[in-house]
């Protein structure tokens, strides 16, 4: 359900090890990220972990407790290793967060994983996805510990370290008899609603008193009877850390639900518990502590996320702010100018010149230009040994430099436009103004930033990221949704030994050292496995013997494979390296040997600039992974001179003519053809070439597979014009029209302008005549063009007499020679369809490239006038399809009455039905009076005359059949069984309203039909039944 949810992105204590292919790395297979500027080692979320996190830090900054962990040696609490062994006595859970306190404290990586530990507190996957209670966890954890501590030195460690004592005292006002009873505690719940703060709830806890008085008397044990008393509580033992709980969370009883408890709430940094103790006379060095852990909520009672503030006891971490480093780079920038060191601090330089530039950015490469002319060297040569290539050191330095998203742009940030002034030799920096009379050069090294009142600083660790906060952030977490949770004090009077100050390595057992010591190693084989294999780039070498030029471009006289060979090189080297790994590899070459960048294009391989520089890194020119190289003799391939450069890139053209009949496949509209010219051609030489018996051409940028539309013609004027210059690109068409296709372009306001349709042929066949005298021709066409404008060129072709304009109409015909209607022309080859309205275009019609019409006789229909089809009875064998022609506005009544006239038929026992789909009588037009458009009869549609009259609206005609006595019947058979097993024959024996009458019997069905009774919709069963009864008995002589 999870997946890879719970997997390590790498481990480096087990056996997993990143792959040697720097292609396709798996990401588990990568090393973890470096610890960042703080030292300080996170933790990962592993979905729901985040207060596990946030109490293993808090835990791990508890010196004391951490040390008492790693004094367990393995004789004591055995080894993972024996872990599997069924006799051996290993206590899991410390091992397990042993070695996590020595991964966060040893390991280089960004964050550590908790897997194995919530592995040995049994935890399935469904416990690390859901959060639960950090104060509920705290109690949990401690208990575990307890229990798997049993029996070894550390089996009092939580005590030792948590342990503390409340007592209840009761004191009666009679006999002054003193009841009171002790409670250990490892942590104290204190409330949060209605108290300002963490003092005056211990007051109200440890100093106020509770009176039984009134009503509500204490029974005293000494006195023996009811008595007013006092009550209170205080602290009898301290112990060296306090935990203490806040009740954010409450329950609201008028509204029954659950709420968290966001009012402010302030708590010291440090407090004295003298006033809570019940030894008022101790020292207030024994009561003082210092807070140095807030585990804080964000969220909801219902759901959120945990972090922890945390004060580095031991100055493990490196606390630094971004504003004060930035700082400190700024100083130590300006102090290495003014030292007039012998390598001048690159970044004073490009300060320097960046703060001269008008524009907010320019391009890094042109900052690299006015560093050579500004100073007289190349970045390569001074700076990049020390500080690495100029695009990674302005990346490096985010807070000083501004770098465009591609990378390709930089200035300076607003806050370090510094007013720089550089001599022609670009030395002499000015500072900028100083504040305070500080002596920017007075110290050799950064000032150690300011610490605070304890001497620490403090870190607020939030699951992978660890980043430095000033003390005065935790007055952030006094109130809101976001709040202190859980608090941790220590005993100010306990001080930590002057080795462990900044000392991660101290008290760690030697096994565990040497554990990290070796994981630390592979770690680092790792990282440079990773980086040569990310700054390792392959190239594609083509070799200059395997290829030969032709049709505008170089192409491979020999397989791809053989024409390729492959080099992987360090994108840090040189470009004299390259050279000489190709001089290497190709130990036959003879002579000069020129590398030129090359790209593979449809036409074919095309070279670029010639790689010149030996000196420059092959990053630095901008050689990427997969990039193509040629290396030849830099004049000739194969004898033929080879032009190189974007101007002289080969461009392939769609050339299209008009499709002839029957060309192409099917919808095609044009027949094409590829071509290839040098982008620097003119279009009089593509003229020349495409077009020598003249015509014009026309460009679509929209490529031969589109659709062919937006055509622009060009002039003469553009004659001197260029293939690059008129955009024309890989892939683009051109249309050429040759003298008789010119009637599709325009002539307007003496400019030439195509159409912006699809231009098509259509094909008109003679049927006016007689059948030897019928011709085919072709017609040229767009999507746009009116039918009777197809008709008058059909008959202008066929050199008919042009009065035939009036007495004549365009029909789709089929492959077959049938004449049809568009809509049928593919899906019903074989019924006769209507005639096309001549004020229809060509889309109206839905006619299709290489369409077949036929020039008939008669009239077409207006775009008003419905041709339908129909026939008397559904039986087309007994009844001949006929055609009509109505308005659109007809009544069904109307139309019907036309339908009769013309064949042959009277009266007014006739309906209509359209036919379905089985070419049956389907649907009843019973709107009589409704038009054919209202009730969506369309053009071409086929109806069906029908014998018989509608019902009357709300009437039904139900056919009615009769079981027959059985002679057969079986034994013990009643008359509903008999009924019951017929009923499944019912379904031979549907029988709708326009149907014929079926037989009045069937034999060994014993049912008998009785005809069709006409009813009411809202009448009843028993109505229905007398009805029926008549032409049962008059049918059959006796009732039912």
């Amino acid at each position: 359900m999870f997946g890879d949810l719970f997997e390590e992105d790498f481990s480096f204590i087990s056996n997993n090890h990143c792959g040697k292919g720097k292609k396709s790395k798996p990401r588990e297979s990568e090393p973890p990220a470096p610890r960042d500027s703080t030292n300080l080692s996170g933790i990962k979320n592993q979905g729901g972990t985040c207060y596990l996190n946030s109490l293993l830090q808090t835990l791990l900054f508890t010196p004391e407790f951490r040390e008492a962990l790693f004094s367990l040696g393995p004789e004591e609490l055995g080894t993972l290793d024996d872990s599997r062994k069924p006799d051996a006595k290993v206590r899991i859970i410390p091992l397990q967060l042993q070695r996590l306190f020595a991964q966060l404290l040893l390991l280089d990586q960004q964050a550590a994983s908790t897997t194995d530990l919530t592995e040995s507190f049994g935890w399935s996957s469904h416990e690390e996805m859901r959060q639960h209670d950090v104060q509920e966890l705290n109690r949990i954890l401690f208990s575990a510990l307890e229990t798997s501590l049993v029996g070894t030195s550390g089996h009092d460690l939580i005590n030792r370290l948590y342990h503390g004592i409340v007592v209840n005292q009761i004191v009666c006002k009679e006999c002054k008899n003193v009841s009171e009873r002790q409670e250990d505690f490892l942590d104290l719940t204190v409330a949060v609603k209605g108290v300002a703060g963490l003092e005056e709830a211990l007051w109200n806890m440890y100093v106020e008193e509770e009176y039984f008085e009134k009503d509500n008397l204490y029974r005293c044990g000494a006195c023996d009877k009811l008595v007013e008393a006092s009550k209170s509580a205080k602290l009898r033992k301290l112990p060296p850390f306090l935990t203490i709980s806040l009740l954010r969370f409450n329950f609201d009883f008028e509204k029954c639900e659950r709420y968290k408890e966001t009012s402010c709430y302030t708590f010291p940094i440090q407090i004295n518990l003298r006033p809570f103790c019940e030894q008022t006379e101790m020292d207030d060095s024994e009561c003082m502590y210092e807070l140095f852990s807030v585990i804080i909520h964000k969220g909801g009672c219902y759901g959120g996320h945990y972090h922890v503030y945390i004060r580095d006891v031991d100055q493990l971490g490196n606390w630094q702010l971004q504003e004060e480093e930035d700082g400190l780079i700024e100083d130590k920038a300006l102090r290495d100018t003014e030292n007039g060191k012998e390598t001048e601090n690159p970044l004073a330089v490009l300060k320097g010149i960046l703060s001269e530039e008008e524009a907010k950015q320019i391009p890094v490469d042109q900052l690299g230009q006015k560093l050579l002319e500004k100073k007289g060297v190349s970045w390569n040569k001074k700076y990049r040994k020390q500080y690495g290539a100029l695009r990674k050191y302005l990346q490096n330095h985010p807070q000083i430099f501004q770098l465009s998203p591609d990378g390709n742009r930089v200035g300076l940030k607003e806050t370090h436009k510094l007013l720089f002034k550089l001599d022609s030799r670009g030395r002499d920096l000015q500072s900028p103004p100083q504040k305070n009379d500080v002596q920017w050069n007075c110290e050799k090294t950064p000032p150690r930033p300011r610490a605070t009142s304890a001497g620490c600083h403090w870190f607020d660790l939030n699951d992978s990221k660890v980043q430095p906060i000033k003390e005065k952030d935790l007055e952030k977490q006094f109130q809101g949704k976001e709040s202190a949770y859980m608090l941790f004090y220590r005993k100010a009077q306990l001080k930590r030994p002057p080795e462990a100050r900044g000392n991660p390595r101290y008290q760690i057992p030697e096994h565990l050292l040497n554990e990290m010591n070796a994981a630390n190693t592979e770690l680092q084989k790792k990282r440079a496995e990773c980086d040569s294999a990310s700054n390792g780039i392959d190239l594609h070498l083509h070799l200059s013997s395997c290829y030969k030029f032709h049709n505008g471009a170089l192409h491979p006289s020999l397989s791809w494979k053989e024409s390729v060979v492959d080099l992987t090189i360090d994108r840090r080297r040189t470009l004299g390296d390259l050279r000489r790994a190709v001089f290497q590899m190709l130990e036959s070459w003879e002579g000069d040997m020129v590398l030129s960048m090359a790209k593979p294009l449809p036409a074919g391989l095309h070279l670029y600039q010639v790689l010149d520089g030996d000196e420059l890194t092959l990053d630095g020119i901008g050689l990427a992974d997969g990039a193509d190289i040629f290396v030849w003799n830099g004049k000739e391939v194969g004898g033929t001179k080879v032009l190189t450069g974007p101007d002289h890139e080969p461009v392939v053209l769609n050339v299209l003519r008009l499709a002839e009949h029957n060309e192409g496949g099917k919808g095609q509209h044009f027949s094409e053809a590829q071509h290839v010219f040098s982008c620097s051609t003119s279009l009089g030489q593509l003229h020349s070439a495409l077009a020598p018996a003249g015509g014009i051409i026309l460009k679509n940028g929209s490529g031969a597979e589109g659709e062919a539309k937006n055509w622009e013609v060009f002039r003469e004027e553009d004659m001197k014009e260029t293939v690059r210059s008129v955009g024309l690109r890989d892939g683009c068409s051109v249309l050429i029209l040759d003298s008789h296709d010119q009637s599709f372009v325009n002539v307007a306001s003496g400019n030439l302008t195509a159409f912006t349709y699809d231009i098509s042929w259509l094909q008109v066949k003679n049927f006016c005549g007689v059948e030897e005298e019928e011709k085919l021709v072709k017609i040229t066409a767009t999507i746009e063009t009116v039918m009777s404008d197809i008709k008058m060129k059909a008959i202008r072709e066929l050199q008919l007499e042009e009065e035939l304009a009036n007495e004549s109409c365009l029909r789709p015909v089929n492959g077959n020679g049938k004449l049809l209607s568009p809509a049928a022309a593919d899906v019903l080859p074989g019924f006769v369809l209507p005639e096309v309205p001549e004020d229809y275009t060509v889309k109206e019609a839905e006619l299709k490239m290489g369409s077949l019409l036929g020039l008939c006789r008669g009239k077409a229909p207006a775009s008003t006038q419905l041709f339908l089809y129909f026939m008397v009875g559904s039986d087309q064998n007994c009844s001949p399809e006929m055609e009509i022609v109505v308005e659109e506005t007809a009544s069904v009544r109307e139309c019907l009455n036309l339908m009769l006239e013309k064949s042959g038929l009277s009266g007014d026992n006739w309906h209509l039905r359209r036919l379905d789909w089985c070419y049956e009588a389907g649907e009843a037009l019973s709107q009589e009076n409704a038009t054919l458009k209202e009730l969506n009869v369309c053009r071409g549609d086929t109806l069906v005359v029908t014998e018989g009259k509608l019902p009357e609206k709300g009437f039904l005609k139900i056919p009615i059949w009769w079981l027959k006595p059985s002679s057969h019947k079986k034994h013990g058979e009643n008359a509903q069984d008999q009924v019951n097993g017929v009923t499944w024959k019912m379904d031979a024996l549907q029988v709708s309203a326009a149907a014929a009458p079926p037989e009045p019997t069937h034999t060994g069905l014993d049912l008998c039909y009785a005809g069709r009774i006409e009813i009411a919709g809202e009448a009843s069963l028993e109505d229905l039944k007398m009805q029926s009864v008549v032409p049962w008995h008059l049918c059959h002589g006796h009732w039912l």
